[in-house]
């Protein structure tokens, strides 16, 4: 997965500095990105706090971890059938 540029705390702050006034234009070019980034970053962590955001993430690595765990052992049970259909 692709590391961002901004850190978690970096894109929350960020969205504190617009919820306080500052425009939206003045920020992007403040600290070099799209606006594009900016709506995106609203969009997915608007009226969160920090420990939501790191709930937020401890969830999708589990998520992560649960969907390769579920895919090697679906492999592992085809293979199994494979083999016992063979011996028939």
């Amino acid at each position: 997965m692709k590391n961002g540029r901004f850190s978690d705390a970096q894109i929350m702050g960020i969205l504190k500095q617009a919820e306080g006034g500052v425009p939206v234009s003045e920020l992007c070019r403040e600290h070099g990105m799209s606006s594009a980034s900016f709506y995106k970053w609203r969009a997915k962590f608007g009226g969160m706090d920090a420990s939501l955001v790191s709930q937020m993430k401890a969830m999708a690595d589990e998520n992560r971890r649960l969907k390769r765990m579920y895919a090697e052992m679906s492999m592992q049970n085809d293979l199994l059938k494979e083999a016992l259909g063979k011996k028939r």
